[in-house]
């Protein structure tokens, strides 16, 4: 497990399978693994680790890394994944989308957005490929409307200008995608407080997804879900 700022300068944070079996016991909703090297190398998902996660942990499991055909997808499903993120494969070949929802249903399949400002785009914000390496030249609000009329299940929004900083969340860029979309969006990149979670929770996030600040230790899952309790916001 590896976490850095601005998806650089990456450092070790500890075993995948020992940090989501405690995430598991201390409450969260979900676990996420993304192989965030994968598209970049040319390969598929490390399906052992997954297949670790599955037989360890018994929350919900998101998996994303690789992953461009229905094969991939069948894989992941087949070694304990209860979701598929893909990223780079389906800009590379939009409708992977159409034939993931028409095999496996859109409930499995999560389409990861890592995304950043850039002001060329209509919307100020735009997208990349390769675990953040590469411009994918298109805009973020264009691509997240296609994505989410050919069937994806939820939209993963990760901001790489926050990613890491603990600064708070995107806000800006939650609101206008979920202006955009009526399907589920986690936001990701930033959290540093409980007031972070609360904030994009506002903003129009169906879920909240964080590392840094549990990996090391600054928060706690049961310290997030007290806060956004009570502030009202509904909760497991």
């Amino acid at each position: 497990m590896v976490k850095g700022v601005n998806f650089t300068n990456l450092r070790d944070a500890g075993d995948p399978v020992e940090l989501a079996a405690r995430y598991s016991a201390e409450g969260a909703d979900e676990i996420v693994f993304l192989d965030i090297s994968a598209s970049a190398e040319g390969r598929a998902t490390t399906r052992d680790q997954v297949q670790r996660c599955a037989e360890n942990v018994f929350t919900p499991l998101t998996v994303g890394g690789g992953v461009r055909t229905i094969d991939d997808v069948d894989l992941l499903l087949r070694s304990g994944a209860d979701k598929v993120g893909i990223n780079t494969g389906a800009i590379e070949r939009p409708t992977v989308i159409d034939d993931i929802r028409q095999r496996f249903g859109r409930q499995v399949l999560v389409l990861s957005l890592d995304a950043r400002r850039e002001p060329g785009q209509p919307s100020g914000f735009g997208v990349t490929t390769h675990g953040g390496r590469r411009s994918a030249d298109l805009d973020l609000i264009r691509w997240a409307r296609e994505a989410a009329r050919r069937g994806v299940g939820e939209i993963l929004l990760n901001s790489m200008d926050a990613d890491g900083t603990t600064d708070g969340f995107d806000l800006e860029m939650i609101r206008a995608v979920r202006e955009a979309v009526s399907c589920p969006i986690i936001a990701s990149g930033g959290a540093g407080a409980v007031e972070h979670f609360v904030e994009a929770a506002l903003a129009g996030a169906d879920a909240v997804l964080a590392a840094s600040v549990f990996h090391y230790g600054t928060l706690t899952i049961a310290e997030v879900k007290a806060g956004m309790r009570e502030a009202g916001i509904n909760v497991r």
